[in-house]
């Protein structure tokens, strides 16, 4: 039976959870070499055909990450007390429901950019030519994947005032 999980102030379900200390999460990380806040990060450990980001838990705890998405059981997981492991069926899908619900904070106008090319180059171009009159939220680079867009969606904040997205069609 599902349980109910508030992370970062955003509730969701969610199908078990070890809860620990309320932890403030401002930052999502799925890349442990790119972690910069680990005490207020939510690392999603995922899996994919050459990787699996549960083997880097054991690093990212001792780095100061406290807060995991994972799809491993949590019973490999009880020594570490001082973290919140949540276990869900898809890490992927969990990080795109967090930036679902993250994004329905914001009532300004988003612009998606889809397509097979030149994706990157027009949301770079729209954002110089708003940017003097908006505050512009967009994805970092091309981060355009499943992955990429929650990601982006996620740095969203009242300071903005219109977003710009590019979303790759392949997923």
């Amino acid at each position: 039976m599902p349980t109910i999980a508030n992370i970062g102030g955003i509730v969701f379900s969610i199908n078990y959870i070890i809860h620990k200390p309320d932890d403030f999460i401002s930052e999502l990380s799925f890349d442990s070499r790119k972690i910069t806040l680990p005490a207020s990060t939510l690392f999603f450990a995922i899996k994919t055909e050459k990787n699996d980001g549960h083997q880097y838990i054991p690093q990212l705890i001792k780095n100061g990450v406290r807060n995991f998405i994972i799809t491993d059981s949590i019973d490999g997981y009880d020594s570490f007390d001082q973290c919140n492991f949540i276990q869900v069926e898809n890490a992927i899908a969990a990080m795109q429901n967090l930036a679902i619900e993250h994004r329905k904070q914001f009532t300004f106008p988003v612009i998606g950019i889809t397509g097979s090319n030149g994706k990157t180059i027009v949301k770079e171009w729209l954002s110089e030519m708003l940017s003097p009159e908006y505050q512009v939220a967009k994805n970092p680079n091309s981060y355009n994947s499943q992955i990429g867009v929650p990601f982006s969606v996620w740095q969203l904040s009242s300071k903005h005032n219109i977003a710009i997205f590019e979303a790759g069609i392949s997923k």
